[in-house]
This record gives structure tokens, sequence and C-alpha cells, in this order.
């Protein structure tokens, strides 16, 4: 049997727990898909998927939780490990570390699914050699993370890049947005869940002239604009559900072309904000990216 460490690896959705054990990034040697349920039968799958890998591959070294959030990612807080307050039901406080350090005793990496996709980007995908990069998902919520010096960003809490507050598009002036908490944030407008809010579909169903496209793109290109000015990042990667929309990629490029008006110089956006170079594989990768930092 090998002496290369073994990493447990998840993905943890709203809708879907994506699992793996992993040596390298190159393959995974295992993956399983588990629907999100309740905390404890969900987690008690992901235990039982280990379990049985434990026995065909060997003992895991180390385990990373790459998650949905809100989270609590402070080390010093007493609920680290925990999602914080969610609108997934069921889920608030749910412990995600606690279950299976006590199942394997092994260091677990944690944080959000993005960081951990930022993370796992940095190391072999589209931020290698960036010395700082961010990455914005769009789905079901806007995420955001940043990453310094090879180091993701925390403070008192995870980035909620999903809550910049954003300017309103001229033909978008009625809609109050969906966000629980700010109503109109870049979340309550943008998100897919606004996107069919107010025109009954997701965006990839509209027709390519139907103006939901450049209202979506003004407001994300707000983002990439906002991001520039507070962190100077190399490299923006942006996926989720709503970027695989064909052609809303370059018309958030030409809108922050537009919106920055040249103040950052001659930036290319195409080469800028780019999609992730590691596909969907970003999310697990970025469980394995957790794992790998926990056990060092």
């Amino acid at each position: 049997m090998t002496n290369t460490p073994l990493f447990g690896c998840i993905e943890a959705g709203g809708t879907k727990f994506v699992v793996g054990v992993a040596r390298d990034h190159y393959r995974m040697l295992a993956t399983a898909r588990i629907p999100t349920t309740t905390p404890d039968a969900t987690l008690a799958a992901v235990i039982d998927f280990f379990k049985s890998t434990v026995k065909e591959y060997g003992d895991l070294s180390a385990i990373g939780i790459a998650s949905f959030g809100p989270l609590d990612v402070d080390r010093k807080s007493p609920r680290w490990g925990t999602i914080a307050q969610t609108p997934k039901p069921g889920w608030t406080n749910a412990d995600l570390v606690g279950p299976l350090s006590s199942a394997f005793s092994v260091p677990i990496g944690f944080d959000t699914d993005v960081n951990g996709a930022l993370l796992a980007e940095s190391l072999w995908g589209a931020a290698r050699n960036s010395d700082v990069a961010t990455y914005v998902t769009v789905g079901t919520g806007i995420g955001g993370g940043a990453l310094v010096n090879g180091v993701i960003v925390h403070g008192s809490r995870h980035p909620e890049m999903g809550h910049l507050l954003v300017r309103r598009h001229s033909a978008d002036l009625a809609f109050e947005g969906v966000c629980r908490f700010h109503g109109d944030c870049l979340e309550g407008m943008a998100s897919g869940p606004a996107i069919e809010a107010r025109w009954g579909m997701n965006l990839s169903q509209m027709p390519d002239d139907h103006p939901a496209h450049r209202v979506i793109a003004y407001y994300l290109a707000q983002m990439i604009v906002a991001q520039q000015a507070m962190l100077s990042p190399r490299v923006i990667i942006m996926g989720g559900g709503v970027l695989a929309t064909p052609g809303l990629l370059p018309k958030i490029q030409a809108d922050a072309a537009m919106l920055s008006a040249g103040y950052f110089g001659d930036v290319d956006y195409a080469e800028v904000v780019v999609p992730p170079a590691l596909g969907l594989d970003s999310g697990l990768l970025g469980g394995l990216a957790l794992a790998q930092q926990a056990g060092r």
C-alpha cells in the first residue's frame, strides 16, 4: 500500500454533498453524491462513504470541507465548524466538523465553498502564480472569496461579497430584490432566484437579446470594479450556474471596462475576469485543497 497521504474531500451544497477521496488533484479515487436532507442523515451518509473507502485505500490523513454558508470559520470561536444562520431549513447551527472529527480523529479543513474553490484554483487552476486573486460564484446565492499571498482572507468572518450594495440599472428600477436581509443588494438583484422572481425563468432560457442579460451583467460588473478598487486582484474567477449562461461573461467584462472608466489603467478584462480553469471540479478540489492544508 502506498505511503502517499489519502485525503477526504467534501463539497457541501444545499442540494447535494459531493464527496471523494484522493491522493492528489489529478484524479479522485472514488466519489459519491449524497442528497442534502437533514444534517444528521447527510453527515451519517458522508461518514459511511469515507469508512467504505478506508477499507479499500487506507486511512485518511485529513478531511477538507468546502461548504455552503454562511459559516463560522473563526478557529477562536466555540462555534467553529458550524453553519451560521442560513435559509436552508434545519441547517442553522449544524455542526459539520464535529461528527467527522469524532469518526476519524484526523485534522479537518473547513471553509466556504467559494474559498475552497479559490484555494484550488490558486494551486492548480486559473489563479496559479497570482499573489492576489478572487473567486465569485453566482447561483442560488452570490458568494465571493479573496486570496492574498497564498492565504485566504478571513477576519471576524468570511467575506460576504454577495451583499455588496449596487447601483440600479435604468431598466430595473421597480424590482425590490429577494435578499431577506437587504432586499436589493447584489445577491438580491443578480442571483438565480432574483432572476426567476422577475422574469419567470433562468437566464439561459431567455433569448440573447432579452434585457435581463444586460441588467445582470451590469450588476455583476459592479462587483468586479469594487474588487479592483479594494484588492487589486490579478485575476477574478467567476463561476456558478448563472455564469453558465452563454455570452454572459463577455458582457460582464465589457461593462466592467465601461464602469472602471480607465481608472485602473490599460486592463484587458478578458484576461482578468475568467471562468474557473478547474470547471465543475473546482468545488470538490476545494475540499481536497483544504484537506491538504489541514494535514500539513
